[in-house]
């Protein structure tokens, strides 16, 4: 007899007395959680997420749609880039105003190649108020995950209200839990054992969201 099945055996003895409960057992402990955490308005929901965006060390943006291509170019020329990575689902409309070389989203990109690229723009699935977290599930206007994990410069579009989210409940209940996730709270950062921060480490340097709406 195995270890394994000598282990197995004293659970089954040390069970066979206790009788079989037919509540399933996600039923079976109550879990009365909060969903969010206080009633918020759309505008103070909205508000929220940007204060702990910035407080995550992101850079907000607020504008309204017709103001998008113009500040999106903005924001690529102060970076000074070169190249831009392009998700194949993007809206065209968005980089309109800027020629900045676009770099498609392709399987075969190694890390190398996409370590060369200044830039990259993406839309997202939902954003979380609550947490100050950007999701992204890998749709076509959000590219493959490598494409803004290793970018130094990363400008994530959220659509407001409609994306917009109190809580991580809330978020889950929009999500594909089959699709593949990558929450952002703030740029990539890290910290070693005497607290000194340093950025880019995992990720891009820089994120900078923009509030649409």
């Amino acid at each position: 007899m195995s270890s394994r099945e000598r282990i197995l055996g004293r659970v089954r003895r040390a069970l066979a007395d206790v009788p079989r409960e037919d509540v399933p057992y996600g039923d079976a402990v109550a879990r009365g959680y909060l969903r969010e955490h206080g009633a918020r308005g759309v505008e103070e929901t909205v508000e929220l997420l940007a204060e702990n965006l910035a407080d995550y060390r992101a850079v907000v943006h607020r504008c309204g749609q017709d103001e998008l291509p113009s500040l999106l170019a903005r924001l690529l020329a102060e970076r000074k880039a070169a190249t831009v990575l392009v998700p194949p689902g993007l809206d065209e409309a968005w980089l309109a105003r800027t020629d900045v070389a676009r770099v498609a989203d392709r399987a075969q990109s190694e890390a190398h190649e996409l370590d060369r690229v200044d830039s990259v723009v993406t839309a997202c699935a939902v954003a979380v108020a609550e947490t100050g977290t950007i999701v992204l599930d890998g749709g076509p206007d959000q590219g493959r995950r490598r494409i803004t994990l290793v970018p130094d410069h990363h400008v994530c579009v959220v659509r407001v209200p409609e994306q917009v989210v109190s809580s991580v409940p809330q978020a889950l209940e929009r999500l594909d839990p089959a699709r593949p996730l990558t929450w952002i709270s703030g740029p990539s950062a890290t910290s070693d054992i005497e607290l000194d921060r340093v950025e880019g480490v995992h990720g891009p340097r820089t994120l900078e969201v923009i509030l649409v709406g």
